[in-house]
């Protein structure tokens, strides 16, 4: 279940960071009994923008599938990976 708190429970900033922290998850905050901001710890808007960028590419992945695009062999991807990166 999300952590929803008040605008006004950002005057301490030190529990507010904490909870971040431990729950891992953003904390919504509302002004006025509205949703107004969402705040996180570095660590997960990292894994958040990680997370949507993987689906991204596996959405364009599938549309390429659909319009029957060529599909790179993982060997050769890999084999050319290992090589930029001096892991021959």
């Amino acid at each position: 279940m999300p952590e929803i708190r008040p605008i006004k429970d950002l005057r301490n900033t030190t529990k507010i960071s904490e909870l971040c922290h431990e729950t891992q998850e953003p904390i919504f905050i509302t002004k006025n009994g509205y949703g107004d901001l969402v705040v996180m710890s570095m660590d997960t808007y990292k894994q958040k923008i990680a997370q949507s960028d993987l689906y991204k590419k596996l959405a364009e992945a599938e549309l390429q599938i659909e319009n029957n695009e060529p599909l790179l062999d993982a060997e050769n991807v890999f084999k050319k990976l290992r090589k930029k990166h001096g892991r021959e």
